[in-house]
């Protein structure tokens, strides 16, 4: 969909979005309540690239992955996109000529993912929180850190890494092999012990970013991602000690 607006402005339109969705967009910035604009990531783009095409072409794609996460996951709490736009912005400049190819690539396995794990197939997750502050990313690299340490939360290679991932788990729920992804009460699908309802969520994943333990600070533009912390040691620890109940499964 193209929009005539200036470059820096027509950012806003995705903030209009948001907005006729009557999302609550927190951030987990422990410094603040609410997610940057979208319209001030416009500002941040322009300020690095006067390339019009790809700037519009970023923020087309931008506006599929809002919209894939808006019908996808609904509930989602945390809404920041900083990280995720200076990522598209720096793999798009470092690929040249091909930067629009790449952010159509980019912007088609995104959607790709988050319909494949969203609510709408039955790995049903309710968030895309693991994917966009980079606890998945965390523990993918410490499996092969020599190889994978210096690859970006958000390059094609994780993103492939992830919808292989996302298709073995439909196939192996589909024939009752997945204990880990039992749905749960809720009707929504939790590998983890613990509860992670709206509360219980919103209270770990914030005190996790107070303590600097959330592996991409996905609110700052120019985090600096990282991986080798046991992210899911101290993530099952937190939630003992917040008193956090165990997930009722079906």
């Amino acid at each position: 969909m193209k929009h005539n607006l200036t470059p820096s402005h027509s950012f806003q339109f995705l903030d209009e979005i948001i907005a006729q969705q009557s999302v609550n967009v927190l951030s987990l910035n422990p410094q603040k309540t609410f997610t940057t604009s979208f319209a001030e990531l416009g500002n941040l783009i322009v300020e690095t690239t006067t390339d019009l095409r790809l700037i519009s072409s970023l923020r087309d794609t931008l506006e599929q992955i809002l919209h894939s996460q808006l019908q996808n996951f609904p509930q989602n709490i945390f809404w920041d996109f900083d990280f995720i736009v200076s990522s598209m912005l720096r793999q798009a400049l470092v690929a040249g000529d091909r930067a629009i190819d790449f952010l159509q690539s980019f912007g088609n396995k995104m959607v790709s993912l988050t319909e494949l794990f969203g609510i709408k197939t039955e790995i049903r997750f309710r968030y895309v929180h693991d994917f966009i502050y980079g606890f998945e990313w965390a523990r993918w690299v410490q499996k092969q850190p020599e190889t994978r340490a210096h690859l970006d939360p958000f390059s094609l290679v994780f993103l492939d890494y992830l919808l292989i991932k996302g298709k073995d788990i439909l196939q192996r729920i589909s024939h009752g092999q997945n204990i880990t992804y039992k749905l749960c009460d809720t009707g929504f699908r939790n590998p983890f012990t613990f509860s992670r309802e709206p509360e219980d969520e919103r209270r770990l994943l914030s005190c996790l970013a107070g303590e600097e333990l959330i592996p991409v600070a996905a609110w700052n533009w120019n985090a600096q991602p990282v991986w080798n912390k046991p992210y899911q040691d101290i993530r099952q620890q937190l939630a003992l000690q917040l008193n956090i109940q165990p997930q009722s499964r079906n």
